[in-house]
């Protein structure tokens, strides 16, 4: 089995091309379809969904794609910008400039228009961020720092936790048949604490090839 690290950096055939942001699942083949890549220097506008097809070796802290840097920034991007109005703000009146008690006594509303970051997400599809919590039925067990795909198949085949407090190894991997669904940035098993903490280790391949 192969690691797709997330938060690490990520490189195009031609040079360094910022850090793995996220990946995105579908969950219905239990398959990573793409990687988020996030620019290094330009906040929304440089995140880039990268189909999984170009991920070539991957290491805990490397993933080396087939495309170069021209390619990548051509690629879909993984955020969109939408302009949403805030609440009205309550102003009185003599705040623009007008005078006498009448004025005093009225009020403007000013509405306010602020941008936001949507992530465009396949439909169909889900987003899961590295350091996304984990919880078993009885509560938290960790947070997400990689995914495991069998190189054949590209399918999931574990999740590997990290910052659990159950058990003294550094890694412990979660098959993904043990997960019952993913919702706002939260991956929920169909485990307890103490089956997790009782599960096989699995052998990573961290040779990088």
């Amino acid at each position: 089995m192969r690691d797709i690290p997330l938060n690490a950096s990520v490189e195009c055939a031609d040079g360094p091309a910022g850090k793995s942001l996220a990946v995105i699942i579908n969950p219905i083949e239990q398959k990573v379809t793409h990687v988020v890549v996030k620019g290094d220097k330009v906040p929304w506008s440089r995140h880039r969904l990268v189909p999984v097809e170009q991920v070539g070796e991957t290491n805990p802290a490397l993933i080396r794609l087939n495309c170069s840097r021209a390619e990548l920034a051509k690629m879909e991007p993984f955020v969109a910008t939408r302009y949403v109005q805030k609440e009205p703000r309550e102003y009185p009146s003599s705040f623009y400039g007008g005078e006498g008690p009448t004025y005093m006594n009225a009020f403007v509303f000013a509405a306010e228009v602020v941008p936001v970051a949507v992530e465009r997400i396949p439909p169909g599809e889900l987003a899961v961020h590295r350091g996304a919590t984990v919880r078993a039925t009885d509560g938290r067990v960790g947070q997400v720092d990689e995914f495991l795909v069998d190189p054949a198949s590209k399918q999931i085949t574990h999740l590997v936790l990290r910052e659990g407090h159950l058990w003294d190894r550094r890694e412990l991997t979660v098959p993904f048949s043990a997960i019952e669904r993913v919702a706002n940035d939260t991956v929920y098993l169909k485990l307890d604490k103490q089956s997790v903490e009782s599960l096989p280790d699995v052998p990573i391949d961290r040779s990088g090839a």
